[in-house]
Order: structure tokens, then sequence, then C-alpha cells
């Protein structure tokens, strides 16, 4: 069995820019990496080939970075934010204390922040998922990753505008 994986709000605009970067990935970018590789292949030794290590290298990067943004495209849910309602969810900023220091961020896919300089937290983190669903004034607790149990208390939730 395999789990359908969660849906990521994107804005229209960071829907075109992450399907634009695709398109050049799966165009321009291979074709110019299988250029880089062929022109070391052809240089001879391939184990004492520093440019062939490289390009297959790059090679690797540009298809990772591909099969993450045809994921994201594949699960995208392409819209206007929904009003918050002081509910914490996918898409909105986040205005908390925990231990005291109050921390502001966009709970969502960090492609959707890109050009945007807040702080971006994954809702699978250890944090994203303890405070999905939770409301303003609402306190929360979890165990970070290094084992320590923090509380949060929720203080704003708002729209991401972009």
């Amino acid at each position: 069995m395999s789990e359908t994986p969660e849906a990521t709000w994107l804005t229209q605009e960071a829907y075109d820019r992450l399907a634009s970067e695709l398109e050049y990935l799966l165009t321009v970018a291979r074709q110019d990496i299988a250029k880089k590789i062929q022109e070391a292949r052809e240089e001879g030794d391939l184990k004492e080939n520093g440019g062939y290590h490289a390009a297959k290298e790059e090679q690797g990067k540009i298809e990772a970075r591909a099969a993450r943004l045809e994921n994201i495209l594949a699960n995208a849910v392409v819209g206007e934010a929904r009003e918050s309602n002081g509910v914490v969810e996918q898409g909105t900023v986040i205005k908390l204390t925990m231990n005291g220091s109050e921390m502001e961020f966009l709970l969502g896919s960090a492609e959707i922040a890109e050009g945007s300089d807040i702080e971006v937290y994954s809702p699978d983190s250890p944090i994203g998922t303890a405070i999905m669903g939770a409301k303003v004034g609402d306190t929360v607790s979890f165990f970070a990753p290094n084992g320590k149990e923090r509380e949060i208390k929720i203080l704003e939730v708002k729209n991401f505008l972009g």
C-alpha cells in the first residue's frame, strides 16, 4: 500500500513559477547535462575524469529537483488562500510563542514562499504536525527533535499573501 501524498497549497504565481522551472529542467537542463556527460566520456578514462563525475553529480541534482517539482505540482491545490478563520492550516502565517519567544512563519511548502523572506515550516515537521488544526489562543505541546517537550501558544493565524 502506498500513502497518498498530502496536497500542497500553492498560489497561481508559485504554481506557474514551479511549472516553468520544471519545463526548463526537463528540456534545456537535461540536454545541456547530457551533452556535458557525452563530451566528458569522449575524453577517455572515466575513473579519473573529474569533468565526467561532476557532470554526473549535476545530472543527479537536476533529476532530483525535477522529481520533487513533479510531485509538488501533481499534488498541488492552486488558488487564493481561504480566509484563515483563526485555524492553523497549510498556507497560513502563524504567530506563536514557544519557550517565551515569539516567532512567526509560514506553514507550507518552501516553494510557495520563494522570493519572500518569511521563514517556512513544513506541515510534516514536528511543530507543523503539533499545531495543524489548532486555533488562536490554543496551547499545544510537541517533542522537538532533541527529545525535549515544547509548549506553544498560538497568537495569530493569517493568510499568506505572497
